[in-house]
């Protein structure tokens, strides 16, 4: 009982250092790896980039898998975008085996994970905040490895159990039976603990204490790499139905890497044995055999498959039949803040917010140009695209309700000041779209009522109209690419004559409007045509509060 609490204290501890490096890696980090996640879809190779270095700062494959999920829950991802990213969380992972294998058991672990935690209480007095996010960082890293020298400690020497060596050196030698077996334990193994690193840990600490050799390890880490899809899994089980396929592929491509792996495994496993120094199973290399056959293992994994994506994309796509209603469809297509699987890592999240409130900006846009197409086609039966821009309003209320509570959940994790002045800046800005959102869905409405009450205008108000809806347009444009970069005082200089070109367009199409209604022209056709002009110009109002609310971004 005494070892089984020794050995669970040690994780505990190796885990919590692990979220605290994390958390102080990311703040650290907080700029570059946001502007990382908004170029993730650029290309598969960048997504593959993306996926590397965010499960290097998460320093967990399985955490990294489930944002991407929510990524993909959110529709900030599409399934064949997300798959490269799966990849590379899937290579990011091993950089936890070469920290290990490097730093772990070759010295004393104490007298690295000691000063380290020193040093870093330290800097978290100082003022500057990159400064106060490298002492946190530090911290974490130095209780990660005071996690592992526990845990080094903890596990007892083959000599002290010969008995249980014996059992274990049994069940070794049996081929590929032995190998099936390990490589269901590492499934086990990684399912029980949640994160593919510590059961990394776990197996390079049994390597090193000569508990098991190192083919025995490397069946391990092939079933740890199956493991950690199960946690992706979980997370997508109340998602949407494109979250769930990114899961799955996420399975597919890791069953797919062990079915030409099993096979090939001697003859791998011997392959890495020759590239490095020193007997395989002498404890002082085993630890870096079994990091060149993880590493190796997924680079090999990803070069093969990368050319077969789309290919993956199909089979997730027939493995998660679609719910067959457009209506059923939009239920998991923003963020549920509330998932309990959903990493708690504020810097990936705020990124992820913004990046959902960008697709709610875009959305306003095309609602605002759905209002155009009504308007200009009054011939048309466009009963049934009034219908989906009603949808589209009623999502954008879900959206600024969802965005706003993952924007609060986001501040329950570590944040800078910099970064909680984001937020306040975010949460206004969410304020602003719901406001053009209901002004473009209440042109839809009027636009309908033109129509239906047959509102007649005079000639050459419809061109008007659409001259009118021109910079407007243009301005929406504007801040949406806003959005995702810094807001300069040139670019409110732009937004400003903007509005000034919209507001003196307003005034003369309203000043005309006047005119008819004074020389007894249709009253009610005319007011309705000044609401029109009014919600337009609204638009440009909150465009403007847009821009302005971005420029505080520093």
């Amino acid at each position: 009982m005494t070892l089984f609490f020794a050995i669970f204290g040690a994780l505990g501890l190796f885990l919590y250092g692990m979220k605290v490096m994390s958390e102080g890696l990311q703040k650290v980090s907080g700029e570059g790896l946001r502007a990382l996640i908004r170029n993730m879809t650029r290309n598969r190779l960048s997504g593959i980039v993306s996926g590397t270095l965010m499960t290097t700062l998460v320093q967990s494959s399985s955490a990294t898998t489930v944002m991407i999920v929510s990524f993909v829950n959110a529709r900030l991802l599409t399934l064949t975008e997300s798959i490269g990213m799966i990849m590379g969380a899937n290579l990011g992972t091993t950089t936890t085996f070469w920290i290990v294998a490097f730093l772990g058991f070759k010295f004393s672990l104490a007298k690295i994970a000691l000063p380290c935690v020193g040093i870093g209480v330290a800097m978290i007095f100082f003022k500057r905040p990159k400064v106060r996010d490298s002492g946190e960082a530090l911290i974490g890293f130095g209780l990660l490895f005071l996690g592992l020298s526990l845990l080094k400690k903890a596990v007892p020497d083959v000599k002290s159990s010969p008995e249980l060596f014996s059992f274990l050196q049994d069940w070794s030698g049996m081929g590929m039976g032995s190998v099936a077996i390990f490589f269901l334990f590492g499934i086990i193994l990684t399912v029980v603990v949640q994160s593919s690193s510590v059961a990394g840990a776990i197996t390079l600490t049994l390597a090193a204490k000569g508990w098991i050799g190192y083919e025995d390890a490397a069946a391990i880490v092939l079933g740890e790499n199956v493991g950690t899809t199960i946690t992706a899994n979980l997370a997508a089980m109340t998602a949407g139905t494109e979250a769930k396929r990114a899961a799955r592929a996420h399975f597919m491509f890791n069953i797919i890497g062990v079915l030409w792996m099993i096979p090939l495994f001697y003859i791998f496993a011997d392959m890495i044995d020759r590239l490095v120094p020193g007997d395989s199973n002498d404890k002082e290399y085993t630890l870096y055999h079994l990091a060149l056959f993880h590493s190796m293992f997924n680079l090999t994994n990803i070069c093969m498959q990368l050319p077969f994506v789309k290919q993956l994309a199909i089979i997730a796509t027939k493995m998660v039949s679609d719910k067959g209603e457009d209506e059923a469809s939009l239920e998991g297509e923003h963020i549920n803040y509330q998932a309990p699987n959903l990493p708690q890592t504020g810097e990936i999240n705020l990124a992820e917010a913004e990046r959902e409130i960008k697709g709610m900006a875009e959305l306003t846009r095309e609602m605002f140009r759905g209002f155009n197409e009504v308007y200009e086609n009054p011939d048309k039966d466009l009963s049934a695209r009034v219908k989906e821009l009603k949808a589209m309003e009623e999502r954008s209320d879900r959206l600024a309700f969802d965005i706003t509570q993952y924007l609060i959940y986001c501040t329950s994790s570590e944040l800078s000041r910099k970064r909680l002045n984001e937020v306040t800046v975010m949460l206004r800005v969410i304020s602003e779209l719901e406001e053009i959102c209901d002004c473009a869905y209440n042109l839809v409405r009027l636009a309908e009522q033109k129509y239906n009450k047959q509102r007649v205008l005079p000639e050459g108000t419809q061109e008007a109209i659409r001259n009118f809806c021109g910079p407007v347009d243009q301005f929406m444009g504007f801040y949406i690419e806003s959005l995702t970069k810094k807001v300069t005082a040139a670019d409110i200089e732009v937004a400003q004559q903007l509005e000034d070109t919209i507001d003196a367009s307003r005034k003369k199409l309203r000043r005309e409007a006047v005119r008819r209604m004074s020389d007894q022209a249709n009253i009610k056709s005319e007011m309705l045509y000044i609401d029109i002009l009014n919600n337009i110009e609204g638009i440009g109002d909150h465009s403007l509060n847009i821009l302005k609310l971005l420029s505080q971004i520093d």
